[in-house]
């Protein structure tokens, strides 16, 4: 079941949108936090339900049961061993199986997703039309499309969505991008972000049968169903087309987001240009190990507006820029910043002089930091540092990059419209669905 294209370009909400939000770093298009319809009280205690308990879910349950006033109240995950060893890490929690549950219980305030990435905007959208807030992880969509739901959906209920890039919430890149923005290196022109690390191969396999404990078809959900194979289960699902985004969205979003976030652009780029393939593993998986990729924003056309963002990814590789496998640097008139999540910084001026300027606050990522804001968002004590439009700028990045490898080429994209005016790149811009199936998004 495809998504009608031609509805969403002619969508005066999603002009106005973008146009009002255009050029404010991390501006939410959603109703505003405060307004929400369901702000918690200052002492209020919040049940949160965990859907997808993999190893990041489990990652969100032990960093939710350490916060005050929240309970993990429910689990949820089709593989059973997996949704009983998350009850096990919070006293209480109860382990279903089907995301109905949660949806269906009015007691819970908030749900945080891990699930893989095909089930990301899908239970996100559910959960806001229960009422709900949302926590989804990195990347926010499976698509460009998807991600343009996710903040529709916002802005229709009020309610606060954070994505899972939880840098946002670390202070040292705060404090950094504050002195980027006091043109500490001048005109910030270029930024540039890298994922260099080494993943193993997922090596070749045929269908068979899933394994016991484990409901395949509801962990199919929404995505075109495809029989089980042993090398498109857990994790390696994010090797293939119908239920992940590649490297490109599962860490590269990270220093993706960074480097948009520094750069301080907020509307879709308007050039996408790249190349990239399988250069290295000869194996199942459908998506690239090896991108380079430039996006370019316009800003008002004239010379010192336009602005570039890069993103190199090399899946095969140890020997890292700047000795890190993770990593920004953004190149000013005056200088230039070097700024990792592995706590690593550095500050360049005119001719590659060192400078003394560090931010002083931690530059490691912190999901209960993250966590922490998002709770104070519901309450109405702050915004959300990565709300449903921060989400879609940057995932949509990581989509477009990949799509340079799936069509073989470099292509132009319309910011308002977030088409290409490309059949065969237009068309990957959303996905097909199962048809039938109850949570496929509507329109």
């Amino acid at each position: 079941m495809a998504l009608n294209q031609a509805a969403r370009t002619t969508d005066p909400n999603r002009r106005d949108i973008l146009k009002s939000t255009a050029g404010v770093a991390g501006a939410s298009i959603a109703m505003s936090a405060l307004s929400a319809s369901r702000v918690m009280g200052a002492n209020e205690r919040m049940r949160v339900a965990v859907i997808g308990t993999g190893g990041q879910g489990q990652a969100h349950v032990r960093s939710w049961v350490e916060h005050d006033n929240v309970e993990v109240a429910k689990v949820c995950d089709v593989d059973e061993k997996r949704a009983a060893d998350a009850a096990g890490l919070a006293p209480g929690a109860e382990a279903v199986s089907d995301l109905r549950a949660i949806l269906d219980d009015e007691s819970i305030t908030a749900v945080s997703i891990a699930t893989p990435d095909h089930w990301h905007t899908p239970a996100a959208l559910l959960a806001l039309d229960a009422g709900k807030h949302v926590y989804v992880e990195k990347p926010c969509s499976h698509n460009v499309r998807e991600g343009r739901m996710l903040v529709d959906k916002q802005r229709e209920t009020g309610l606060v969505v954070q994505h899972g890039t939880q840098t946002r919430s670390s202070e040292g890149h705060m404090q950094a991008f504050r002195m980027l923005r006091e043109g500490v290196i001048g005109d910030v022109l270029i930024a540039r972000a890298w994922n260099v690390q080494f993943r193993g191969s997922i090596g070749k396999a045929q269908p068979s049968d899933p394994p016991s404990g484990f409901d395949y078809d509801a962990w199919v959900g929404p995505a075109p169903f495809v029989p089980f194979q042993s090398n498109r289960h857990h994790y390696t699902w994010h090797w293939w087309y119908n239920f992940g985004t590649g490297d490109a969205g599962n860490d590269g979003v990270h220093e993706i987001d960074i480097a948009r976030w520094g750069l301080g652009v907020d509307t879709q780029p308007s050039q996408v240009a790249g190349i990239g393939g399988k250069y290295f593993h000869d194996d199942d998986q459908q998506f690239p190990d090896t991108l380079n990729v430039v996006f370019e924003y316009p800003g008002d056309g004239s010379v010192g507006q336009k602005k570039q963002l890069i993103f190199e990814m090399r899946l095969w590789c140890t020997n890292y820029p700047e000795g890190v496998d993770n990593g920004v640097e953004f190149i000013g008139s005056k200088g230039r910043i070097f700024i990792s999540k592995r706590g690593k910084f550095f500050l360049l001026a005119g001719r590659n002089e060192r400078m003394d300027q560090k931010p002083e606050g931690a530059l490691a990522a912190s999901v209960a930091a993250h966590q922490r804001n998002f709770i104070d968002a519901i309450k109405g004590q702050a915004e959300p540092h990565a709300d449903a439009l921060t989400a879609h700028l940057s995932s949509s990045l990581s989509h477009l990059a990949n799509l340079t490898a799936r069509t073989g080429r470099s292509f132009s994209f319309d910011p308002e419209t977030e088409q290409a005016g490309e059949e065969d790149v237009d068309r990957l811009l959303a996905r097909e669905y199962r048809e039938g199936h109850w949570a496929v998004p509507r329109v």
